[in-house]
């Protein structure tokens, strides 16, 4: 059976705490929404998707040849993506070239391994809510100034296993790899 993959970088505890205080903040604003679950806040790198078992060593091996060093990567911006029913709220990232270069570097191995993956420009971003409709009076940017700065140093990233366990979806770390300090 195939499983779903996607390489993430997943948040420090301080961070995650953060960011379930903006949740928060926004669920009492919010009029209905399908919130992020503390535990799944993440950044995908990279969307992988359904991958035969087999085929999990050869992303391993993708991110093994990954030649970049850990960085410092800012959080900040509550921004959203228009959709009928409720739009799709997240949290932004500040530009990081390191992050693009890791994004470029994964998708250009992934492809050479055989791997279908979906070419698109990179916009790195957290979920926290989809499907998520605010009361009228809601005023993003006055929200968004309300967000404090966040950092975090960037040590790994991680290749993630999503799956449906007892009805809740739940992200699994399967391996990692350690970005070199040089």
């Amino acid at each position: 059976m195939d499983v779903r993959l996607f390489i993430a970088i997943n948040f420090n505890e301080e961070i995650k705490d953060k960011l379930s205080d903006i949740m928060q903040r926004l669920k009492k604003v919010a009029l209905k929404g399908k919130f992020t679950h503390r535990e799944n806040l993440h950044l995908t790198v990279v969307f992988i998707g359904e991958v035969a078992p087999e085929k999990i060593s050869s992303v391993k091996a993708a991110m093994d040849k990954l030649d970049v060093e850990s960085f410092m990567l800012s959080i900040n911006d509550l921004g959203s993506f228009k959709r009928d029913g409720g739009d799709i709220y997240w949290i932004g990232v500040g530009k990081n070239n390191t992050l693009s270069s890791i994004n470029d570097q994964l998708f250009t191995e992934l492809v050479k391994a055989g791997f279908r993956i979906e070419k698109r420009e990179y916009k790195p971003h957290l979920t926290l809510g989809r499907q998520v409709v605010v009361d009228d009076n809601f005023d993003r940017n006055r929200f968004s100034k309300s967000i404090p700065a966040m950092k975090m140093e960037v040590k790994k990233i991680s290749l993630m296993k999503s799956e449906r366990i007892n009805g809740k979806l739940t992200y699994t770390e399967i391996f990692s790899k350690t970005l070199e300090r040089y």
